[in-house]
């Protein structure tokens, strides 16, 4: 059963509500989170200031376990195992 992540509201990232501010960001949030991953990368390189990352509820802060903003799908991995095992297999927003 998939579960999406409260921590992210689905979204695969934290504090996303950013890129209303930024220039150039009300364009890429429409894109897909390849996209916007590529742009918050590119303000970091160009020092632009910005609290935006990678959710770490569902990833680890460069990319996903899975699908950005779910959990306990097919392609999550699971169980004491997997990138839920601190947490006692369980999702940090669970």
């Amino acid at each position: 059963m998939t579960t999406t992540c409260t921590r992210c509201q689905n979204t695969g990232f934290l504090n996303l509500e950013q890129l209303h501010t930024i220039e150039g960001g009300d364009d890429v949030i429409k894109q897909d989170e390849n996209a916007i991953l590529l742009f918050i990368t590119r303000l970091t390189e160009t020092r632009i200031e910005h609290d935006i990352s990678v959710c770490d509820c569902c990833g680890d802060g460069d990319g996903w376990y899975g699908v950005p903003g779910e959990h306990y799908n097919n392609e999550d991995p699971s169980g004491n195992n997997g990138p839920y095992a601190s947490n006692g297999g369980l999702c940090r927003c669970y």
